[in-house]
């Protein structure tokens, strides 16, 4: 096996493991639809080992945020807070942090939306 071959494996066993699989691998895989092997065949060929082993805890710091950008998005505060301003920002950043938190404590995402845009009815009527 020469050096290619070897660090090829490295790589591999890395992405193969549980925690890379369950955090990383499938969901974006799944959210740019394609297949596992082809994401991780990508992930092999864009990044280094030093990369790779960087990655996953930069990944988790990051997805607090990313949520947060997604309900922003998802619950149209856009417009309700930066546009039509009938939301305090206050108000809308109070709400992602408690949909967020549902988020990582393992709710699935569209159950925690759902919760989000009846939080969201109730800040809206008040």
């Amino acid at each position: 096996m020469d050096e290619g071959e070897l660090m090829r494996l490295m790589k591999r066993r890395i992405l193969e493991s549980y925690r890379w699989q369950e955090d990383v691998v499938k969901p974006l895989s799944r959210e740019l639809e394609i297949d596992v092997e082809e994401f991780q065949d990508i992930l092999m060929d864009k990044l280094d080992m030093s990369s790779l082993e960087a990655l996953h805890p930069r990944f988790e710091s990051a997805r607090p945020r990313c949520i947060r950008e997604k309900l922003h998005s998802d619950l149209q505060l856009c417009w309700l807070v930066d546009v039509m301003e009938i939301i305090s920002v206050d108000d809308a950043e109070a709400l992602k942090d408690e949909i967020t938190e549902l988020v990582l404590a393992g709710r699935e995402y569209s159950e925690a939306l759902s919760e989000g845009r009846r939080r969201l009815h109730e800040i809206l009527r008040s």
